[in-house]
């Protein structure tokens, strides 16, 4: 099992835990949402809850829980630039394709 962050990501998250002040890193999870079944969520940590698994990389803790990690396992949370835009990008092995918008993905 793993996840892991490219170098931008890693530089980014780094960044908003520094300005937030707090944190001991990043939770990646998923819910049920959008027209292809889950979205991903992206929150900052300040406890851990029973049954989390913790992954470090490139100095940043990545927090997952027991029922997201299985659709989790092997993605890399890129951090990306398209003209104008900028966000958290998920490359995610399980995901077998996306609604058109992007919001959500199924497996």
């Amino acid at each position: 099992m793993s996840i892991s962050l490219s170098e931008s990501a890693a530089q980014r998250v780094s960044a908003f835990i520094a300005n937030r002040g707090k944190g001991l890193g990043l939770r990646l999870g998923v819910r049920t949402s959008g027209c292809s079944g889950m979205a991903y969520v992206l929150e900052f940590v300040d406890d851990l809850n029973d049954g989390d698994t913790v992954f470090e990389d490139k100095g940043i803790k990545v927090i997952v829980d027991g029922k997201s990690l299985v659709y989790l396992d092997g993605t890399e949370l890129d951090f990306v630039k398209e003209g104008l835009n900028e966000g958290f990008k998920f490359n995610n092995p399980n995901s077998s394709g996306e609604c058109g918008c992007g919001e959500s993905f199924n497996v």
